[in-house]
């Protein structure tokens, strides 16, 4: 192999190497784990074993085939686990235990069907999206569902970014990030008739190294785009409006308990507060240091603290609904969350 095409290799699979890395660390040294971490690990680890795939067969033809029947069938898995991570990172309360059994086992056994009875080795026509082809256009479309089905759930946050160009934490930065780099990944690989088939694995490499850069940069303050976002740098809310504004806020919580309400939005509070909902959303963020969600849920776990020193008649499932909460699921994790301990240890330290 040439210097050329070594240099080639080395930036081609960088991505994939590193997105493995990560995938580790996710998955085994965070010290905070949970369903969506693993989600994340997966996803990273799908993408990473497919693209490291499409490297090697492209500088090593003579691979073995078994190694690409398993990159090309966790190709098959990238659209299910990018759709858990952004499901259980945006509508946590909305994801059931065990949900992921429906997403990932099925592929696994289909792949394992499909290696056994049509081998790579044999049946690589079929994985070509030509006349024929089956499982390419079956793979090509597979992924692009679960590509529409991610967006859709992280529609809030483009309109929140693009739109109203309200202030993203971190975390929405993150997943907004994560699923427009997937889109770029699969346009990579599915334009290769018009490119070139290393194109997918360059995408990886360049979308992995912008989010990283992205985050880096986010978490050291420093101003990303300096377009429109300039203009705004220096409109911050002053002291006396702000206190005006957390009075405003707390006798609206206090006297009306907008909490209570389970579909309670942004743009509602700010509806009652008269106020522009970007202007809201800065106060929370910038002066009160916390967002919509947590503000929301410190006021429903205190309404339910009340109840459950006052009401011993009443389920925790009535109490959780009463003070706002849309599901058992987002009201337990909220109330341990804040209190440590979950609603029905907090009712027996109570008695």
């Amino acid at each position: 192999m040439d210097f050329e095409r070594m240099l080639l290799f080395f930036f081609s699979a960088l991505g994939a190497f590193n997105g493995l890395f990560l995938s580790a660390y996710f998955a085994c040294f965070v010290k905070q784990r949970d369903r969506t971490t693993y989600f994340l690990a997966a996803l990273l680890f799908v993408v990473s074993v497919r693209v490291g795939k499409s490297v090697f067969l492209i500088f090593y033809p003579g691979i073995s085939s078994l190694f690409v029947q398993v990159g090309l069938s966790a190709c098959f898995l990238i659209g299910p686990f990018l759709y858990l991570y952004v499901k259980t990172s945006v509508q946590p309360e909305r994801y059931r235990k065990g949900a992921w059994w429906w997403h990932v086992v099925p592929v696994l056994v289909a792949m394992v069907l499909v290696g056994y009875y049509t081998p790579y080795q044999e049946y690589r026509y079929l994985w070509k999206r030509k006349m024929g082809g089956t499982y390419g256009w079956i793979l090509f479309s597979y992924w692009l569902l679960y590509l529409i089905a991610a967006f859709r759930l992280t529609w809030p946050l483009v309109s929140k970014t693009f739109v109203r160009r309200e202030k993203v934490s971190d975390r929405e930065l993150w997943l907004l990030s994560l699923v427009i780099g997937n889109a770029i990944i699969w346009l990579g690989y599915n334009t290769s008739q018009y490119t070139s088939y290393i194109f997918g694995a360059f995408s990886f490499s360049f979308v992995f190294y912008l989010m990283v850069l992205l985050w880096f940069f986010r978490r050291r303050g420093a101003v990303l785009f300096l377009d429109k976002p300039e203009r705004y740098a220096n409109k911050r809310i002053g002291v006396q409006e702000a206190e005006d504004l957390g009075i405003r806020l707390q006798q609206l919580f206090s006297k009306e308990e907008l909490y209570r309400r389970p579909d309670l939005k942004l743009a509602d509070v700010a509806d009652a507060l008269q106020i522009p909902a970007h202007l809201l959303s800065q106060y929370l963020n910038d002066n009160v240091g916390k967002s919509f969600t947590r503000f929301i849920n410190e006021y429903r776990v205190q309404a339910v603290e009340r109840m459950l020193k006052d009401n011993d008649h009443l389920t925790l499932e009535a109490i959780g609904a009463e003070c706002g909460f849309r599901s058992n699921s987002s009201f337990y994790a909220a109330f341990k969350k804040f209190k440590g301990v979950t609603p029905a240890k907090y009712r027996k330290i109570l008695r």
